[in-house]
């Protein structure tokens, strides 16, 4: 949902500059910037990719609302009088899980975190002999679900630990 910005860098006298995108979900795309011309070009490109300024001076491209369907590579193209210069970039979008701890009905503790990507890490600060139970969406993200199971009965406040490149978060309950 954050925007990016892609950087390509400028060199003196570029006749051109092309961004070449390839993501994972839908065709390719190109925008492309001529000098000469003074002319900019797209084809393919969704609305939320476009040059972040004015491409003579800064060749950068800004991706708006970045979704995992944006993943993928995107190749930056400047030609100059001195060569053809060529930067990638392969775009992973991390997507935090959103977090859920409830009571089942037996009164066993489950964590889940839903919907992230990759899948979360998730484990109880108390021994437990559970082990995680993951469920694949089709865009790409993973469902995390771990019940407590406690080796003994006395237990009363459990805590779920969640980890994820996006962040750690500890959450409690009493069943």
């Amino acid at each position: 949902g954050n925007s990016s910005v892609l950087t390509c860098p400028p060199k003196a006298n570029m006749t051109m500059v092309t961004w070449k995108i390839s993501p994972q979900v839908g065709g390719p795309c190109t925008l492309g910037y001529r000098a000469d011309q003074n002319k900019t070009d797209r084809t393919n490109c969704s609305d939320s990719m476009n040059w972040k300024s004015r491409p003579d001076w800064d060749p950068a491209l800004e991706i708006r609302q970045v979704g995992i369907a944006l993943e993928g590579n995107y190749t930056c193209e400047v030609v100059a009088t001195e060569g053809n210069f060529h930067k990638t970039y392969h775009l992973t979008v991390l997507v935090p899980p959103r977090l859920t701890l409830y009571c089942d009905d037996h009164g066993n503790p489950v964590c889940e975190a839903a919907a992230g990507k990759p899948p979360a890490q998730v484990s109880w600060v108390l021994e437990s002999n559970s082990t995680p139970e993951e469920e694949g969406h089709d865009n790409g993200t993973v469902t995390v679900l771990r019940k407590f199971t406690a080796y003994s009965t006395n237990v009363t406040n459990t805590t779920c630990i969640v980890s994820h490149p996006a962040g750690t978060w500890s959450l409690s309950i009493a069943c």
